[in-house]
């Protein structure tokens, strides 16, 4: 016996305990990306044959949410503004979908250029004379961190990639999303919401952004912008088959968004940072999660003008919340976009 414990005593500590601190720091890692991860979708319902349209859906989250959807049986329309990406992207794809069973999967590409509404309303014409309805329209793409630029339209571009190119294809695509069972509008938004602020008198800060620009600020504004008018939206077509949702992905590492980032500025930065993106941030499979819960999960049939986080419901920021600020963004956007509907009258 007193050899047994002179042999303890002799032991090097290092040596001995190694093994398990090796193990714990694997076990805190692999739980905070765990937690990091987020939600998974609970459900795997089928979408069979129904029209599913992914704005954005070559590349990241919207990659992701297409192939998910796709998989599930749903006749997938990637609107993208590089077609020979997206050809590729869907070619990879259908062989990925393939080789996990066997069956034919329906993921096509059209052209969608967000920065000219010309483009969206070409887009919106050619969906109509095709199909007969649209089920889900997913308004995924977006911009963050753009250099201060103006679109073909006269807008700052965050304003209008994010917010007022999606409004106005939602509103062309209505008629065809009433044609539907049960059509679906998911837009989405995002955390940085929380830290935007709105001119009552200006919503659109169209004058705010002549003064002083700064890109952080430009894209929470419109996806506090998407907020508002998702739910403005949602209490105009109560009582149609139509249900519109904002949800917000998390923090997403590994997509293009983050190529103007401050943070992508320098090799030696993007080396540092990384192991803590990687720990911290979900990847786009993940991000893609509450979006694709919020097309297929026939519980949420009825639940209209909400914001999702990690499949599900969440509670915005409270500017998100304001009731009248929606009204008056929702028909100034209206005037800017030169569209008709709304009704001032209702409560």
């Amino acid at each position: 016996m007193d050899k047994v414990m002179s042999l303890f005593e002799d032991a090097d500590p290092l040596k001995t305990w190694w093994p398990f601190i090796i193990a714990v720091a694997v076990g805190v890692i692999v739980t905070i990306r765990t937690l990091m991860g987020g939600q998974r979708c609970p459900n795997v319902n089928q979408i069979d044959r129904q029209v599913v349209i992914v704005t954005g859906g070559n590349s990241g989250i919207g990659m992701e949410i297409s192939k998910a959807l796709a998989g599930r049986g749903g006749h997938v329309i990637m609107a993208c503004r590089d077609l020979v990406k997206s050809a590729r992207i869907v070619a990879m794809l259908k062989r990925e979908l393939s080789c996990r069973t066997e069956g034919e999967y329906f993921i096509e590409t059209r052209c969608l250029d967000l920065r000219s509404f010309d483009s969206v309303k070409r887009f919106a014409r050619d969906i109509q004379a095709e199909f007969e309805r649209v089920d889900i329209l997913i308004n995924n793409a977006g911009v963050i961190f753009h250099p201060e630029s103006k679109s073909v339209d006269g807008f700052e571009m965050h304003l209008q990639v994010n917010y007022l190119a999606p409004f106005l294809l939602t509103h062309l695509l209505l008629p065809h999303l009433k044609k539907s069972d049960n059509g679906r509008v998911i837009n989405v938004s995002a955390h940085a919401h929380a830290t935007a602020k709105m001119d009552f008198d200006d919503p659109l800060n169209v004058g705010t952004w002549a003064v002083k620009f700064h890109a952080r600020d430009a894209f929470s504004h419109s996806k506090l912008a998407v907020i508002l008018a998702t739910k403005w939206l949602a209490r105009e077509l109560k009582g149609s088959t139509v249900t519109v949702n904002a949800c917000t992905p998390g923090l997403v590492r590994g997509t293009s968004h983050l190529r103007n980032s401050p943070l992508m500025s320098a090799m030696c930065v993007k080396f540092m940072t990384f192991p803590w993106m990687w720990l911290f941030m979900k990847n786009p499979q993940e991000g893609a999660q509450t979006a694709v819960r919020l097309a297929t999960d026939p519980q949420l049939k009825l639940v209209t003008g909400e914001y999702f986080n990690d499949c599900e419901i969440a509670t915005p920021s409270e500017m998100a919340k304001d009731k009248e600020l929606a009204k008056r963004l929702f028909m100034e956007t209206m005037r800017v976009l030169k569209l008709t509907g709304g009704d001032d009258e209702k409560d």
